[in-house]
């Protein structure tokens, strides 16, 4: 979710399969660098996986570059690695929120399928098992140019409010909020049944 020089990204913390939970400690959203985190819903260990893949394929550009790489070129990258397994995909729907330096902080948010197709999105973008759920509380609490308190509390209602409609995520939840001066990132109690 986007807000005024700032971003978010929030995963549940449920780690398990179909109605099995096994732990509660599973943040399924992954740190690039200070201004960019890459969140994944799916098969936890293709999760794993990708975001190892991912955090090699970055080391390398930085070797190459010498500089961090933006937003929507570290979003370039992830759509074409997983474009390359389109006929074998990762289960794994990844989606990008950062913040461009080059552009003044603009906020970037991206979402894309298994096979790297993304959606560009000014507002908010969702993937999960909750999604459907989300999107409601999305489209009625999402104003433009939240301050970044008021961007945690929205998406912060969003997710309590989808997952504890949705008996495959939920036991708990972390947010990440991405500002020009660093990264604030907070737990959430959410419903243990």
């Amino acid at each position: 979710m986007t807000g005024k020089r700032c971003v978010a990204i929030a995963s549940d913390l449920r780690y398990g399969q179909q109605h099995t939970t096994v732990g509660f400690n599973s943040d399924k959203c992954f740190k690039m660098h200070d201004h960019l985190y890459v969140g994944m819903s799916g098969l936890a260990t293709d999760i794993q996986s990708v975001s190892k893949e991912l955090t090699f394929k970055l080391n390398m550009y930085r070797m190459r570059e010498e500089r961090e790489i933006k937003p929507t070129s570290f979003c370039n990258m992830v759509c074409s690695f997983l474009y390359e397994k389109r006929f074998g995909p990762w289960f794994v729907e990844p989606i990008v929120a950062g913040l461009d330096e080059a552009n003044d902080f603009k906020p970037f948010i991206a979402g894309m399928d298994l096979i790297g197709a993304p959606v560009y999105t000014e507002d908010f973008v969702l993937s999960g098992t909750a999604e459907e759920s989300m999107f409601g509380c999305c489209e009625s609490l999402f104003r433009p140019d939240l301050e970044p308190d008021d961007l945690f509390e929205t998406i912060s209602q969003c997710l309590l409010a989808a997952v504890d409609r949705d008996c495959l995520s939920g036991w708990g939840a972390v947010v990440h909020v991405i500002t020009p001066e660093g990264v604030t990132t907070k737990r959430l109690v959410g419903r243990m049944d």
